[in-house]
């Protein structure tokens, strides 16, 4: 700070080299209390009927803007869970369909990102196959659609002592390859979905190219959420030093099925910064501030320690 005396018992010279002065310091102050961009990871309990779904996921995004998110992160299943599989194949539709159409023409009226966690689109051989994708879709907040991931793992698990009995291949195709990690306002977003999240060598690959968010939109069962969502979402965080943003179902789907809840938002230390809770829809804001990633990074080296890749698989020369 300079006081007035100072400034006006100075040369003309001097006088406006302390001007300049001055302002550098006024910007730099004012760069200082700039706010980190603010992510909204969703809550939300979808059920068949897509009309329901869609108020229900348009007044979560309208709080998030409302409240000052750049970036809206809905769940698996947003678009709707069905009852059944002849339910869940007749209620899909493409990515030129009506929901996919509003959720973009929302984005462009609101000026949001949305991430669109887990769509069911209709495969490339619909009229043959009559099979679909579990699709994560990234919109801008011009409306239009940046980046599209189809699901690679898909959920096929028989867990008598638990309750759970799905198997995600009778209705779905796995994706034929993971993407790039996309460019968003709150940093370069690597993309997975739900079950995903069990296989680290996805995130690892994602993290090689460069994304300091792994995001795994969920519909997580209760019996597995209950045992292994939070440890598997701050393992991601902690091993590849990455925000992990996790929207999920919550709550009673149908008669058929419920889901865990807890969407969540953790920090590249590991540090859970924000838990929905297991019962109701709703949202939880986390500012986004890349240095954290970047410290941490800095001051735990775990990519440069990493040994080539050729190492990790010498045991099988063996």
């Amino acid at each position: 700070m300079f006081t007035v005396g100072c400034i006006l018992g100075t040369s003309t010279k001097h006088f406006a080299s302390l001007q300049a002065l001055r302002q550098q310091i006024k910007l730099q102050n004012r760069m200082s209390t700039v706010p980190h961009p603010v992510a909204a990871v969703c809550q939300v309990t979808a059920t068949p009927d897509k009309q329901a779904n869609l108020s229900a996921c348009k007044l979560l995004v309208e709080e998030a803007k409302q409240r000052g998110a750049s970036m809206v992160f809905l769940p698996e299943g947003f678009d709707y869970i069905g009852s059944s599989r002849e339910e869940t194949l007749s209620l899909s539709e493409s990515l030129n369909g009506d929901t996919i159409s509003q959720y973009t023409q929302l984005a462009r009226k609101l000026e949001v990102w949305l991430s669109l966690g887990g769509f069911h689109e209709r495969g490339h051989e619909w009229e043959t196959d009559r099979r679909i994708y579990n699709c994560h879709i990234i919109i801008n907040d011009k409306g239009d659609i940046i980046s599209v991931y189809r699901k690679s793992h898909l959920f096929d698990v028989e867990l008598p002592e638990k309750g759970v009995s799905l198997k995600e291949s009778a209705s779905t195709i796995p994706g034929p390859s993971l993407v790039s990690p996309v460019q968003t306002p709150i940093g370069k977003v690597g993309l997975g979905i739900c079950y995903d999240l069990r296989f680290p060598e996805l995130s690892l690959a994602l993290l090689r190219h460069g994304a300091e968010i792994l995001t795994y939109p969920s519909a997580f069962t209760v019996a597995t959420g209950t045992a292994h969502w939070e440890v598997l979402l701050r393992a991601r965080a902690i091993e590849n030093q990455c925000f992990v943003l996790a929207a999920a179902q919550a709550g009673q789907h149908h008669e058929k099925r419920s889901s865990y809840g807890h969407a969540m938002a953790v920090d590249p230390w590991g540090e859970v910064l924000g838990d929905c809770g297991g019962e109701k829809p709703g949202l939880v804001l986390v500012e986004i501030d890349l240095e954290k990633v970047n410290s941490t990074r800095r001051n735990m080296p775990i990519q440069q320690h990493r040994r080539n890749t050729g190492f990790y698989h010498s045991l099988e020369k063996t």
